[in-house]
C-alpha cells in the first residue's frame, strides 16, 4: 500500500497552515486524490503538487498561471518514468520547466527541451521544488536529510508501536535541521501522549521560538495546560490559535467547553456553531458532543 497524508501532515512537511491546505482543497486549486476509510487522503504525488504550488506562489507567479501549470503536470505525472522518485521544477517567473531524471519538459506546452540548460535562464532560475524519496536498500544513497527523518517520522507516528522510533527520527531530524519547527511539535504530540508533561511543554515551546505562527502548537499547548490545572492560560492561548486561523476547529470546541465551565453561555454557543461549522465529518463522536452541548444552551 502507498504512503497517503492527512492535511495536517501535508502542512507540515510542506510548511503551510493547515487551513490553506484545506482551502486550497476545497477550492479545487490542488488537494488529495485518494481515499483511505473514507477520508480524503494525499498521496506523495499530491504532495509534490501542494509543495510545487507553494513554491511558485512564493516565486511570484500569478495564482491562475499556477493552477495551469498544476493542471498540465499532474496529465504529464503519469507519463514520466519515474515521477516520484527524483522530479525538479524549476521557473525564472516566467519560464517554468520540470527536470525528470535528466529529461527536460514544459508542462503547458508539453514539449520536451531538448536543449535545456540552466545557463539559457540567465542566472535567474530558481529551483522551485525537489523531492526525493530514498531508497534505505542502496547503500550509496547520500546520509538521510532533516526532512527525510521527518517523513520518517511522521510514517511512523501514527502505529503506537513505533512511537519511540518515530521520536528518535525526529530527534535525528531537529539535529540535522533545530529549526524545524513541525519536528518540535511532533515530539511534544509523542512525548504529552507518553506522560511526559514537562518535556512536551519544552517541545511545544521550542516550536513557538521558531515559528510562533505555528497554530498546531500553540493549540497543543493550550491542551496541555489545561490538563496542568492552569485554564487561564489555556484559554489565552486557545484564543490566539482561533484569532490567528480561525478555521482551527478543535480550538472552538475546547473554547467552547472553557466558555461553559465559566459560565459564558453565548460565547460557548458561538464556538459550537463555528465547531460544527467548519467540521466535514471527521471529528464523529465530537460532532455529537457539540451538537448535545449546543442543544442544552437552547432557550
Amino acid at each position: 500500500m502507498s504512503d497517503v497524508y492527512s492535511s495536517r501532515d501535508v502542512a507540515q512537511i510542506v510548511g503551510l497552515q493547515e487551513s490553506r491546505v484545506r482551502y486550497w482543497a476545497q477550492t479545487g486549486f490542488v488537494g488529495p486524490s485518494e481515499k483511505r476509510g473514507g477520508r480524503a487522503m494525499y498521496s506523495f504525488q499530491d504532495l509534490i503538487g501542494v509543495k510545487a504550488a507553494k513554491e511558485l506562489l512564493d516565486r511570484g507567479l500569478s495564482v491562475q498561471r499556477v493552477r495551469k501549470t498544476l493542471e498540465a503536470l499532474r496529465g504529464q505525472l503519469p507519463s514520466l518514468d519515474r515521477p516520484l522518485e527524483h522530479l525538479r521544477v524549476l521557473s525564472d517567473g516566467d519560464r517554468l520547466v520540470v527536470i525528470d531524471d535528466g529529461a527536460a519538459f514544459e508542462p503547458l506546452s508539453g514539449q520536451c527541451v531538448m536543449d535545456f540548460d540552466l545557463g539559457s535562464l540567465g542566472g535567474r532560475a530558481a529551483e522551485v521544488m525537489e523531492l526525493r524519496r530514498p531508497d534505505p536498500a542502496t547503500s550509496n544513497d547520500p546520509p538521510p536529510t532533516a526532512y527525510e527523518r521527518f517523513l520518517e517520522g511522521t510514517r511512523l507516528d501514527g502505529d503506537p508501536a513505533g512511537e519511540e522510533a518515530a521520536l528518535e527520527a525526529y530527534r535525528e531530524a531537529l539535529a540535522l535541521d533545530p529549526n524545524l519547527a513541525a519536528a518540535h511539535t511532533n515530539c511534544g504530540n509523542l512525548l504529552h501522549r507518553r506522560g511526559r508533561l514537562d518535556e512536551a511543554r519544552r517541545a511545544f515551546e521550542a516550536a513557538l521560538a521558531v515559528d510562533p505562527e505555528q497554530p498546531e502548537a500553540r493549540y497543543n499547548l493550550a491542551n496541555l495546560y489545561d490538563e496542568l490545572g492552569e485554564p487561564e492560560r489555556a484559554v489565552a492561548e486557545w484564543y490566539r490559535v482561533v484569532s490567528a486561523c480561525p478555521e482551527f476547529a478543535d480550538a472552538h470546541f475546547n473554547l467552547a467547553a472553557a466558555c461553559l465551565r465559566d459560565g459564558a453561555r453565548a460565547r460557548a454557543r458561538t464556538h459550537l456553531e463555528r465547531y460544527l461549522a467548519l467540521d466535514t465529518g471527521e471529528g464523529g463522536e465530537w460532532i455529537e458532543r457539540a451538537r448535545a452541548l449546543l442543544l442544552g444552551l437552547q432557550d
